[in-house]
């Protein structure tokens, strides 16, 4: 295909992104909408506001700048919102989701949050970032040990395809693993149905209790947890993108879209990972195009609401897990080499890294951002 269009490798990677977003978290979006008490009705209004606002930002934002800008709504706020929204009604978790999205907004007008990325050194942000994919890229080898058959063919073509077919080596590996999983029956048909997703407004109401109990905690952890990630994962891939524009821009799809069940944007970490790498095109300067049909990929999802997350839940996790590990294998290289490069970085930048894989959560907020601390924290103390 024409380089001036798109690239089969292209295509293949914005559905790849798509298919691990959704199916690692969705299930999380349906607890959090039940948690405000929404009908199936308004869960898919959920999905479609979300399917949306992501393919807006994701298309939008990659066209604008030629940079694989991909977004993707808070995992980390759906799950607190299972929590939190507990005595509040929908109408006030609206309100909440509404605030939060002024926050953004407010973030991207002021500047504030890209000028604290600024001053981040690229050892520990790469460090961050293999901290956040090297769990992906062990799972490949545990659900080997659970479905050797399936992951060891896809595993095999992935070697085999690195080595003679480079360009085209996820798509061969989607193939293969989708062929294989239907023969082996492992595809879960019952629950499969198509519908479209139908808007459902519902007018936002206010209170102190929701916006300090919910739109707070929410605004946090999407950028600390979300959106902090998101920009290393830039960086890292030494992609320039006005960081504060970004943000202006998904603060404002998300207070549009909060009435309708759209409760979180931000800059997608993992996923854009996926649509940075070498796998992603030929040339580096065309892979913004993996995270533009990353977006047609996310409207589709939309549309369909439950019918494509019902279909993506089919899917054998093992299939999907390794998917997402083979894809990310060379970026996890890379990480890790940007982090110990220089030897007067290399022990904090380690420090970040294993902090960062650890897990761990504290206040709400996800070893993302703990890792950073902790690790200019070392940078600060071992440099003195």
């Amino acid at each position: 295909m024409s380089r001036k269009g798109f690239e089969l490798s292209h295509i293949t990677t914005g559905f790849v992104a798509v298919l691990v977003g959704f199916t690692s978290s969705v299930a999380i979006i349906f607890q959090a909408a039940k948690a405000a008490g929404a009908s199936d009705g308004q869960i898919g209004s959920w999905i479609l506001a979300l399917g949306l606002g992501m393919a807006i930002t994701s298309a939008g934002f990659s066209l604008r700048y030629k940079v694989p800008v991909l977004t993707a709504w808070s995992t980390p706020g759906a799950a607190l919102l299972v929590t939190a929204l507990a005595g509040h009604s929908l109408a006030e978790a609206y309100g909440a989701f509404v605030i939060s999205a002024l926050l953004i907004l407010i973030s991207g007008l002021t500047g504030w949050f890209e000028k604290i990325m600024d001053r981040i050194p690229m050892p520990l942000a790469n460090a961050m970032l293999a901290g956040i994919l090297v769990q992906f890229g062990i799972g490949v080898f545990t659900e080997l040990a659970l479905s050797p058959l399936l992951v060891g063919v896809m595993l095999l073509v992935y070697l085999l395809a690195k080595r003679f077919l480079p360009r085209f080596s996820m798509l061969l590996v989607l193939l293969a693993g989708t062929a294989l999983a239907f023969g082996l029956g492992l595809f879960d048909h019952a629950n499969l149905h198509w519908s479209l997703a139908v808007p459902h407004w519902l007018t936002p109401r206010f209170s102190w209790a929701s916006a300090l109990g919910v739109a707070l905690p929410l605004f946090v952890v999407t950028m600390a947890s979300q959106n902090l990630p998101g920009v290393a994962v830039l960086r890292s891939h030494q992609f320039d993108v006005p960081i504060s524009k970004v943000l202006t821009g998904t603060g404002l799809v998300n207070l549009l879209l909060a009435p309708f069940g759209g409760f979180a944007f931000n800059l997608a970490a993992i996923t854009a990972a996926i649509c940075m790498g070498e796998d992603a095109g030929s040339q580096r300067a065309s892979r913004y195009k993996a995270a533009v049909a990353a977006g047609g990929f996310y409207l589709l999802a939309g549309i369909f609401g439950a019918s494509i997350v019902a279909l993506f839940a089919a899917m054998p996790k093992a299939l999907v897990m390794s998917l997402a590990g083979l894809a990310l294998i060379a970026t996890i290289g890379s990480s890790l080499k940007g982090a110990l490069a220089d030897v007067k970085t290399a022990e904090p930048a380690l420090i970040t890294f294993l902090v960062t894989a650890s897990g761990m959560s504290l206040w709400g907020i996800g070893s993302a951002f703990w890792g950073l601390v902790i690790g200019a924290l070392s940078l600060i103390l071992m440099r003195r």
